[in-house]
């Protein structure tokens, strides 16, 4: 079974903006635009200026 979410959000690790996408199209960019998230709560899309997408953004989503 597929893991519902709780909170669709995420923290830049560049300019440490928590950024979070509350409705489907719900697009948040972070202030230095190097990371965005999108989805609401129908599902978790990260948008990062390169790989590896771990030194750009720390996963904060919760999942019920």
């Amino acid at each position: 079974m597929k893991k519902k979410l709780k909170s669709n959000r995420i923290r830049c690790k560049h300019c440490n903006d928590i950024i979070e996408s509350k409705s489907t199209y719900d697009f948040q960019i972070c202030r230095c635009k190097a990371v965005a998230v999108d989805g609401g709560l129908e599902y978790g899309r990260r948008i990062y200026v390169s790989n590896p997408a771990e030194e750009h953004y720390e996963e904060l989503s919760e999942y019920e």
